[in-house]
């Protein structure tokens, strides 16, 4: 696959004004690739949505392991903390919060939640697609909802089914980053909290991703969902009409033979 000319495309249809980004998952430590890791660069632990935003915003690519992290919710859903009981514990710990009033719900959200096991992956790896030092397991896109209308088209084009979101305003790392992995289907994502407070994810963005083996199907659905009507993104504003005005413009319109 070429990732360089891929985000190219997408860049092109869309006009982000963020990085298109290739996510890997690695049971190993030693197969992270060479890339910026925060404990290392700043010496400072990080939430796994702010590793996302050096990737996306500065271009960098991030890698994340357990000594990078400090986000208890993201690191008991993606397997990073020695608990015994990941599901307890996140939804004991949103009912602390005021997330859920009582654990009967918590529970049953937190088990809902794509996540992974203790374990189950030594680090992430983020990289903008063009600059990808191995296959991603996943590619996300940042961008505002007529954007994500887009890519939806695209895929709705390609695949012949609707697009499905997940969302709980909550830990949402884990629905744009895990759910296409473990659901191999594309998922529509509103950014929780944590984005907004740690990693300056903007009122108006969405996330969709999905695996990258449907890359090529996402870039054919860009160039043709929509084409004989002209569908593209900024989505041109219709202008064959002549529009009314109030009262005393029409009347010396009239006086002057305008109208």
């Amino acid at each position: 696959m070429d990732f360089k000319s891929a985000s190219a495309r997408i860049q092109d249809a869309l006009r982000l004004r963020t990085e298109p980004l290739g996510i890997a998952f690695l049971k190993e430590l030693a197969a992270l690739p060479k890339s910026r890791r925060p404990s290392q660069v700043f010496g400072k632990k990080v939430t796994i949505c702010q590793g996302v935003t050096m990737a996306r915003v500065y271009g960098w690519s991030v890698g994340l392991t357990r000594e990078d992290l400090v986000c208890v919710p993201g690191m008991l859903t993606f397997g990073f903390t020695p608990a015994a009981d990941p599901i307890l514990e996140l939804a004991q710990l949103f009912c602390e919060v005021g997330f859920n009033h009582e654990m009967g719900p918590a529970l049953k959200e937190v088990e809902a939640l794509p996540r992974f096991a203790p374990e189950e992956i030594a680090a992430i790896y983020l990289s903008p697609l063009d600059r990808l030092a191995l296959d991603p397991d996943v590619v996300a896109v940042w961008g505002n909802p007529a954007q994500m209308m887009r890519l939806i088209q695209a895929a709705n084009f390609s695949l012949g089914e609707r697009v499905t979101g997940d969302f709980s305003g909550k830990v949402e790392c884990a629905s744009y980053l895990i759910a296409p992995y473990r659901t191999n289907k594309i998922t529509v994502t509103i950014p929780g909290m944590g984005d907004r407070i740690f990693s300056m994810t903007q009122d108006d963005e969405m996330v969709i991703s999905f695996p990258a083996a449907l890359l090529n199907a996402v870039l054919n659905g860009l160039q043709e969902a929509g084409r004989k009507i002209g569908a593209r993104y900024p989505v041109t504003v219709y202008q064959n009409f002549t529009p009314a005005f109030p009262p005393m413009y029409e009347e010396r319109a009239k006086k002057w033979g305008i109208i």
